[in-house]
């Protein structure tokens, strides 16, 4: 009679993953949540982003307007046409044909015919004689009496089209060889905040999705 040895094999752990003590639940560590921004963090993207777009928008009132259209941007320095224009006020001056000229407007023109200072005074009544040719009698707006002498076409720069307040001081500042250097610096720093802009929202936008895998 022959004997038959029965060896029955079980499944057992890996010796070298030993399995975890009785009572003691494993756990997996859950990716560390990013901590939401505060209000004052977009308070100040917003105020960062206004004061941009209203840097560019001064930009182009002031430089890019005018060289697209022909237009002058001038400084107001006396208080003859305040409260409508005060000092410091700038104003952009669009040439326009005299006929086109009404009581009411503000034009700019020549103190004497043919010199480069200029005032610009409030059109109170207009004159026609016979040729054709028009004048145009004057007053500031905070002045008591009409100007003295009345202005001839040939003395008119332009009409005022638009005004920026506070701004005409920093177009002075501007002007002649100053603009050959502030104007680049202006341009250059305004593209690289643009720039840096840019770079902290696509920064951001990682780290938030990094944060969610």
């Amino acid at each position: 009679m022959t004997n038959q040895l029965t060896v029955t094999v079980t499944d057992t752990p890996d010796a070298a993953t030993p399995a975890p003590p009785s009572g003691v639940a494993s756990a997996s560590v859950a990716p560390a949540k990013q901590k939401p921004h505060g209000i004052l963090y977009y308070l100040g993207l917003g105020l960062s982003g206004g004061l941009f777009m209203l840097v560019l928008a001064l930009a182009a009132a002031v430089i890019v307007v005018p060289a697209a259209t022909g237009s002058v941007p001038l400084t107001v320095l006396t208080s003859s046409m305040e409260p409508t224009l005060p000092p410091g006020t700038l104003i952009v001056v669009r040439p326009v044909e005299t006929g086109d000229i009404r009581i009411g407007d503000a034009i700019t023109y020549q103190i004497e015919s043919g010199k480069p200072a200029v005032v610009t005074h409030r059109v109170i009544s207009i004159s026609s004689s016979s040729d054709g040719s028009k004048t145009f009698t004057t007053q500031g707006d905070n002045n008591g009496a009409p100007d003295a002498e009345p202005v001839v076409s040939e003395q008119v720069r332009g009409k005022v089209w638009y005004s920026v307040p506070w701004i005409g001081y920093v177009n002075q500042a501007v002007n002649g060889e100053n603009r050959s250097w502030i104007i680049p610096t202006i341009a250059g720093a305004l593209f690289l905040y643009a720039g840096y802009m840019m770079a902290s929202a696509v920064a951001g936008a990682l780290k938030k999705r990094r944060a969610g895998d």
